[in-house]
């Protein structure tokens, strides 16, 4: 009789409808907090509906798709799932932030191979957070469950956000000999590096996420490898309200020499000087377990600095205020050169 019941058989396949429809009931009150007055549609469509905003004569739709790669064991194991959430509107609000354009929506990808309420509720009040930061609304998104394929305890997180910038305000733009390369602290890894960081300090040196993150440590490993990422958009677009921005570039995987050069014209270089900003403490334990290169840990790590601007040189004392009036150091770390397109770390 059981067997006639509808869902019984897809939940014996592993697949429980009735907790899917319970995270959906209880996200609904985090996605609402983001909604803005372009948002036309409601939880529940076959899509989120966005009204294009005006004042733009030619405005121009950019998209950015992105996860938070391997920091996800590291949620997985310490059971917080909303740091992660945040991460993921960070990666791609600030993928359209360097290119001019303003965060409007937000959708994020769940797959699980169990479906629990409680860790989706906590999964999206970290992406509704992080949209409510980036100013942008979350307007649709995805759970998922893939028994047999992820074990119960397994999630994977994607996001995907869509911004606007007037044709003429594309970034970079006029990249210059002579500018100036301004660096956003970032207190922690961000969301990059995590598979080296896991090899050494979990799998090689045995470490426990409940220990201290370093002799006299305030927080644990654990607490410090899921530190959230700084959201950069908005402070960014309070920059290019004030001053003449040449360029950002987002500092992820490949670092500041990865990076940066992809904002580089081909006949120049920028010079960016090592010393002239604060590398976290975390840093300094993933290099020293694994006795790893300064190279490639300026190729793989953004060793304190989440993003770059490149502005010219009479803009720099007002960039300077205007992030500090947002809360964020910053740093002047290097100078635009006549070059070939290539970062020179020195």
């Amino acid at each position: 009789m059981t067997a006639d019941v509808p869902g019984d058989a897809y939940a014996a396949a592993g697949v429980d409808i009735a907790a899917g429809d319970e995270a959906v009931d209880r996200i609904g009150k985090h996605v609402r907090t983001t909604f803005r007055r372009e948002v036309l549609s409601d939880l529940g469509g076959f899509g989120g509906l966005f009204e294009v905003p005006g004042g733009f004569q030619e405005p121009v739709l950019v998209a950015a798709t992105d996860g938070v790669g391997t920091k996800i064991e590291i949620a997985q194991k310490m059971q917080v799932y909303d740091t992660v959430g945040l991460d993921v509107v960070a990666m791609c609000v600030d993928d359209l932030a360097v290119q001019g354009a303003e965060p409007l929506f937000f959708l994020d990808y769940v797959s699980s191979g169990k479906m629990l309420p409680e860790r989706a509720e906590a999964i999206v009040a970290g992406v509704a957070e992080g949209c409510r930061q980036a100013g942008c609304a979350l307007i649709g998104g995805e759970f998922s469950e893939h028994p047999g394929l992820m074990d119960p305890g397994e999630f994977d997180l994607v996001g995907f956000a869509v911004g606007v910038v007037e044709k003429s305000s594309v970034l970079p733009s006029g990249v210059a000999d002579g500018d100036v390369v301004i660096g956003l602290a970032s207190p922690g890894l961000r969301s990059n590096g995590y598979s080296l960081v896991r090899r050494l300090l979990l799998a090689e040196q045995g470490r426990s996420l409940d220990e201290p993150a370093w002799t006299g440590a305030a927080v644990t490993l654990g607490e410090e490898l899921l530190r959230p990422s700084v959201i950069y958009a908005p402070m960014m677009a309070a920059v290019r309200k004030t001053v003449d921005v040449h360029a950002f570039a987002h500092i992820t995987g490949g670092g500041i020499p990865g990076n940066l050069n992809r904002v580089l014209p081909d006949d120049c270089d920028a010079v960016v000087r090592r010393g002239t900003w604060t590398v976290p403490r975390i840093f300094d334990v993933v290099q020293q377990a694994g006795d790893v290169s300064q190279r490639d840990m300026e190729r793989t790590f953004n060793l304190g600095i989440g993003m770059t601007a490149v502005v010219p040189p009479t803009a720099v004392t007002d960039a300077m205020e205007v992030l500090d009036r947002h809360g964020v150091s910053a740093f002047e770390i290097g100078t635009i050169v006549p070059g070939s397109g290539v970062v020179q770390m020195v």
